[in-house]
This record gives structure tokens, C-alpha cells and sequence, in this order.
């Protein structure tokens, strides 16, 4: 089997603990040179990224992709700057969402596509301590009830 048996190259896995994800969107990136084949590598780090809107532009920030082994000279700048490729009515309904309090705009994962790399960005907004101390809570009391379906029908198997 597979080490990765979908298509994500890599995912932001902090993005859903530490934020509500409200909407998310399909969009482009704007690779250089030896990027790809760092991405196609899974040498990217998704973490402390995340996109804004400059000048009608989207642009994805702090998204490190290592440079190339066998890359020499045509490696670029690991933190550089990338623009995402989106239609300008999508960038103005991302403008609207972001201009609400405590918005912002983070990547969710970076995946293949028909041969392109594409960048799933969601719109999200920070959780509070209590949110993440709530989640787990609830994730504890699923496994919970999950052991104790199995116990009973593990007995119902043996036949007792």
C-alpha cells in the first residue's frame, strides 16, 4: 500500500485544530523553476502560511517548498511570495470574508490535479482555548462510545 494513498502532497494538519474553517476554495499557484519537484517530493511546510490580498492580487505567505536537491543555481527563495491563481469575482468575495473580524485566509492542503498543483485555501477564523479543550472532549467521548459498542458486540459474537 501506498505511504500516501491520496493525492494531497502536503497538508496544513495545525489548520483544523487551531481554526473554524467557514468556506474553502480551489485555487492555482504560481510555481518557479525546481518548485514542483520539491512539491512532488512532499518537502513543503504548510504551517505558519497564509494568504493575503495585495494590490487585486492573491498572494500565499511564509509557504516554505525546500529547495531541490539537483536543483543548483535554479533554486529559488524557500519563503518567497506566491501568487494564487483565482478569477477576480472570487478574490472580491474573499476581500468581503476577510474584512470580517478575526478572518483570515490559510492553505489546507496543496494537492495534484489532472498534473497541476493546486492549493486548497480555506477562510477561517481563530478558535479560543475553551473551543480546542471542547473538541477534545467530544472526540474522548466518541472514542468512549465507540469501545463500549465494540465490547457489547463482542460478547454477541462469543455468545454469552
Amino acid at each position: 500500500m501506498s505511504k500516501h494513498p491520496s493525492n494531497a502532497l502536503v497538508t496544513n494538519r495545525t489548520a483544523r485544530r487551531d481554526y473554524h474553517i467557514i468556506d474553502s476554495i480551489e485555487t492555482g499557484i504560481e510555481l518557479r523553476g525546481t518548485e514542483v519537484k520539491s512539491l512532488r517530493d512532499r518537502r513543503a511546510n504548510l504551517t505558519e502560511s497564509f494568504a493575503r490580498i495585495d494590490d487585486g492580487e492573491l498572494v500565499l505567505v511564509n509557504l516554505h517548498i525546500s529547495p531541490y536537491d539537483k536543483g543548483n543555481r535554479f533554486n529559488v527563495d524557500p519563503l518567497r511570495p506566491r501568487k494564487l491563481l483565482v478569477h477576480k469575482n472570487e478574490i472580491l468575495r474573499l476581500q468581503a470574508q476577510t474584512d470580517e473580524k478575526g478572518m483570515t485566509l490559510i492553505p489546507l492542503k496543496l494537492y495534484l490535479k489532472r498534473g497541476l498543483i493546486k492549493v486548497e485555501l480555506g477562510v477561517a477564523k481563530g478558535k479560543f482555548q475553551y473551543d480546542k479543550r471542547e473538541d477534545i472532549k467530544k472526540r474522548e467521548h466518541s472514542r468512549e462510545i465507540e469501545k463500549a459498542v465494540s465490547r457489547v458486540n463482542q460478547r454477541g459474537r462469543r455468545g454469552i
